[in-house]
């Protein structure tokens, strides 16, 4: 019998977006993805059980893993291929080797999401010194999203690129909340808030209420 886990993010991405996997590559100490390869992305506690899930997923198919962190209360995985097929087969792998259903997963829970219109020289400057993306410009809109569990932040950044003219600017994927940071005009930015939510809420899961 497999060790007990607790799973909180499950995610499977379709095709990373170009800015999502050049901010994966500028951030993991793993093996770096490129534009449109599949992804999944698993959240687990506690932390040191994201080892036994990176071994069997290895283990068991091709993917290429690009993210591992391993903290004490939770431990995140990404790992991505060419081959849709190969990451559907990782999942698969995963939930049978602990016995447990997709949805037993957290549902997303969004914790704040606010936008910024105009926002003034100054300010941009300290959002610029702290991200590892790109650079938001005066006078632009800027979108904040915190969502539980963490892992969702990076399906949220994902889906926000591919629906919306929009600058990532910095995304957090691990540790007790999730956060991205995103750019652009008032009406992208609302764009990109719109499917962000869609997305989210669709995804099935267990209660998470806070």
């Amino acid at each position: 019998m497999a060790e007990q886990i607790a799973l909180r993010t499950f995610s499977i991405i379709d095709s990373l977006q170009p800015q999502t996997a050049s901010f994966i590559a500028t951030v993991a100490r793993g093996f770096l993805p490129v534009e449109e390869q599949a992804a999944l992305l698993v959240e687990v506690a506690p932390g040191m059980s994201i080892n036994r899930v990176t071994d069997t997923i290895l283990k068991s198919t091709s993917v290429i893993p690009g993210m591992q962190i391993v903290e004490r209360d939770f431990g995140m995985l990404e790992v991505h291929h060419d081959d849709r097929g190969q990451i559907r087969a990782a999942a698969d792998a995963l939930l049978a080797f602990y016995e447990i259903k997709e949805s037993a997963r957290l549902k997303p829970r969004i914790t704040s999401a606010e936008r910024l219109t105009g926002v003034t020289g100054y300010h941009t400057q300290l959002i610029n010194r702290m991200r590892h993306g790109d650079m938001i410009r005066q006078g632009e809109t800027l979108y904040t999203l915190e969502v539980h569990p963490a892992g969702y932040a990076l399906v949220a950044a994902n889906e926000a690129e591919k629906h919306a003219d929009i600058r990532i600017l910095e995304i957090v994927t691990f540790g007790a909340f999730g956060r991205l940071w995103i750019s652009g005009d008032e009406e992208n930015i609302a764009q990109a808030d719109a499917r962000i939510r869609q997305v989210l809420g669709a995804i099935d899961g267990q209660a998470n209420p806070g």
